[in-house]
């Protein structure tokens, strides 16, 4: 009576500790709902499974234990906590690999006492113990693994998979294991070694891709951040020129009192110098958009500076479904590239940036053109250059562009490098 209950027990933990380690691994939380919602499913499972052990008996019920437990728990996973398949069928591999190191030891344990209620025994307590490492120290990894990439998932997932197939094809639907032939004595470790083999060669390039991902999107998050910041110092020569503004009668009062001395010298020195400080902090008012005006008229003055011919024409709303600071960085980066590009011609006379900004259906519709002196280079239809560390301002454009739905093309035609986007 006791070893049936044992028995009993087993069979019950089993099913409990495979199928909660697959669910926790696809990401399910503790919440009341859904362990309700597991225990049910549980429940119903372990009622199916003894159903079938008394209508067909031990030798049918393993045969299609596949269907009656772990092509269901896969099933809940998706439906219920909403997984790709993918991910929900390696977390029921895996938990079906993680099952085994308890059933080995309650192995070990029934044949060195020759009793199978120790078998049982400790392959229960094993389990409890297997599952609290598991959940503890391993969880983290095991989620991360299945969710950084579809790629990923699948290296992770092939060697439990194919030990699945193995384990159901040579112990339960044929004997090829205890055949004792070559074949069945080799063929396990030599297929986990090199899945090993394989898997760390492809991590490893799986690895390094992620990094450069993760490179990209920093420097990415660097140019949005400095984009701020440049919007941030526009804003303040705006209202530093307010203030100037502001200011203008301090400035009569002084010049109407030099004027009295008739110190027409000093006068004309300080009209000089007051004209060169209204320049440097004045926004030239290119369209209703105040933060176009700041952009624009930035690199206005280094265009200027640079001796660069630079025509704008900008017709935009005040309001736009764009963040100043993705403006910022899109018109930025994007004129700040033909500036560079106008710099590098040998006869600056023949330097030209022309830009066109506007609106239409409410969409942005951006084409900025520039002479250049060396031919562009693209990969991949986007401008390339040698230069370390550069190329973060095209992709960032990109990225903006694509993130509202946009489209874009980069080309070079008739001696114009010229960048179109609408968005």
């Amino acid at each position: 009576m006791m070893e049936t209950a044992i028995a009993f027990s087993r069979y019950l933990i089993a099913l409990l500790f495979g199928s909660a380690l697959a669910v926790r691994f696809a990401g399910m939380t503790g919440t009341r709902k859904n362990n309700l919602a597991f225990g049910g499913f549980v429940l119903a499972l372990f009622v199916l499974q003894l159903f079938c052990l008394k209508t067909w008996g031990m030798a049918v019920t393993l045969k299609i234990y596949p269907l009656i437990s772990h092509l269901p728990v896969a099933v809940f996973i998706a439906l219920y906590l909403k997984r790709t398949w993918l991910i929900s069928f390696t977390s029921m591999f895996v938990s079906f690999l993680c099952c085994q190191p308890p059933r080995w030891i309650g192995a070990v344990a029934g044949e060195i006492y020759a009793s199978v209620a120790v078998d049982h025994a400790l392959y229960i307590l094993s389990a409890f113990l297997t599952y609290f490492l598991l959940d503890r120290y391993a969880l983290g990894s095991v989620r991360h693994l299945m969710e950084r990439s579809v790629k990923s998932c699948l290296l992770f997932g092939a060697m439990p998979a194919l030990y699945y197939l193995f384990d159901y094809t040579a112990t339960v639907y044929t004997s090829f294991l205890y055949s004792g032939t070559r074949a069945a004595m080799h063929f396990m470790p030599s297929a986990a070694a090199t899945f090993y083999f394989v898997f760390v060669l492809l991590y490893y390039a799986e690895t390094q891709k992620q990094a450069g991902i993760q490179r990209e999107r920093d420097m990415l998050d660097m140019q949005l951040t400095q984009a701020q910041k440049e919007f941030v110092a526009l804003r303040h020569n705006q209202q530093n020129a307010a203030a100037y503004r502001h200011d203008m009668r301090h400035h009569l009062a002084l010049l109407q009192g030099l004027a009295s001395s008739e110190r027409i010298e000093e006068i004309k020195e300080y009209l000089h110098t007051a004209q060169s400080d209204m320049d440097a902090i004045t926004p030239t008012r290119f369209c209703e958009n105040e933060t176009v005006n700041l952009i624009l008229s930035a690199f206005f003055a280094k265009a200027k500076q640079a001796e660069i011919q630079f025509e704008a024409e900008a017709r935009l709303p005040e309001a736009f479904p764009f963040s100043d600071t993705e403006l910022c960085s899109l018109l930025s980066n994007a004129l700040e590239n033909a500036i560079i590009a106008s710099e590098k011609m040998d006869d600056r006379r023949e330097s030209s940036i022309r830009l066109r900004v506007y609106s239409k259906n409410n969409k942005l519709c951006i084409d900025i053109r520039n002479r250049y002196q060396q031919e562009p280079i693209f990969h991949k239809d986007l401008p390339v250059t040698g230069e370390q560390g550069h190329g973060y301002g095209t992709k960032s454009m990109v990225s903006i562009v694509e993130k509202h739905g946009g489209v874009f093309r980069f080309m070079a035609e008739d001696g114009w490098f010229i960048f179109q986007a609408t968005a």
